[in-house]
This record gives C-alpha cells, sequence and structure tokens, in this order.
C-alpha cells in the first residue's frame, strides 16, 4: 500500500513551516530529512490512512517546539524512528486483536446449537 503514496506529498518547503524567525530552512530541512528516515522504516504493505497518521503525527508533535531547533538532527531521526516504531507495532497489535474477535466469533457460531 505504501506504493500508492509519495512522500513527496509530506515534505514540507519553506513557507510549509511557518514563522520560525529565520531558521525556516533549518526546519524544513529537518522535518524533510525525519520523513525521510521514517519513510525508510515504513514497511510496503502499511495501509495508507495509518502512513498518513504516522507523518502528521510527527509534524503535529514537533511544530511549533524549540526541539526542532536546538536539538540534534540524528536525535531527532532517532526519536521519530522510536515513534514510528510503536505506531507500526501498535498498528499490527491491534489488526491482531481484531484477527482474534474475529476467530471467537466464528468459534462461537459453531458452537451454537440450532
Amino acid at each position: 500500500m505504501k506504493d500508492l503514496v509519495s512522500i513527496h506529498d509530506y515534505l514540507f518547503s519553506l513557507t510549509d513551516v511557518g514563522d520560525w524567525e529565520g531558521d525556516e530552512e533549518l526546519v524544513a530541512d529537518r522535518i524533510n530529512a525525519i520523513y525521510h528516515a521514517v519513510w525508510q522504516q515504513i514497511p510496503e504493505d502499511t495501509e495508507v490512512a495509518l502512513i498518513d497518521k504516522l507523518l502528521r503525527d510527527i509534524w503535529d508533535q514537533l511544530r511549533g517546539s524549540l526541539v526542532l531547533i536546538e536539538a540534534d538532527e540524528y536525535e531527532l531521526i532517532d526519536w521519530a524512528l522510536a515513534h514510528t516504531r510503536k505506531v507500526l507495532d501498535k498498528a499490527v497489535d491491534d489488526e491482531d486483536a481484531d484477527d482474534n474477535d474475529s476467530d471467537t466469533d466464528v468459534d462461537d457460531e459453531e458452537d451454537e446449537e440450532y
């Protein structure tokens, strides 16, 4: 499903990041570096909605925060990769739980007497 999405749709330009008092280029470069690192970690079979949620969530957590300027770029990438793993693992766990609920429903139907 990842092939249905383009990373370029999520990358930021100087005007996209808003006012950072002269640091707009740095902010755009950093969020784009983060997105490229995260993009490489996203499995090919990831749902489009999950990719969208993940990338938007990263920006939502970083936007307006001086950490984008003050922190080392590699620390930001490490944080984003850890966040990505957490989101992807949760999605897999949720999917497994849904599958188990479905299996239970089928088993219950088979056990019913008519």
